[in-house]
């Protein structure tokens, strides 16, 4: 049998190769994704401006968007504190 010997480059080369398409591959995936979060920034400006000329305001309907992703306990809590400090203030919620 045959003592086959490899240099160094010839062993680490496959390696390379294999994690050159690998980074090649997700850098392809996050351009697709990009382009995709463009299309959809896109598609909720254009239903903000759907919204603002039937009469909503655009800045109370991102106010109530990030209210609605609280947790209900986190939710009550701010509401509590917003109402405290409108009170001190003599703001009537």
């Amino acid at each position: 049998m045959e003592n086959i010997e490899f240099t160094e480059a010839e062993i680490v080369e496959p390696k390379t190769n294999l994690a050159i398409d690998r980074l090649k591959s997700a850098i392809e995936r996050i351009e697709r994704l990009n382009e995709e979060r463009k299309d959809l920034a896109n598609d909720i400006k254009d239903i903000f401006v759907e919204l603002k000329s039937s009469g909503f305001e655009p800045k109370i309907v991102r106010e109530v968007l990030r209210l609605r992703k609280m947790d209900p306990t986190e939710l009550e809590e701010h509401e509590y504190t917003l109402s405290v400090y409108k009170n001190g203030l003599g703001m009537q919620c």
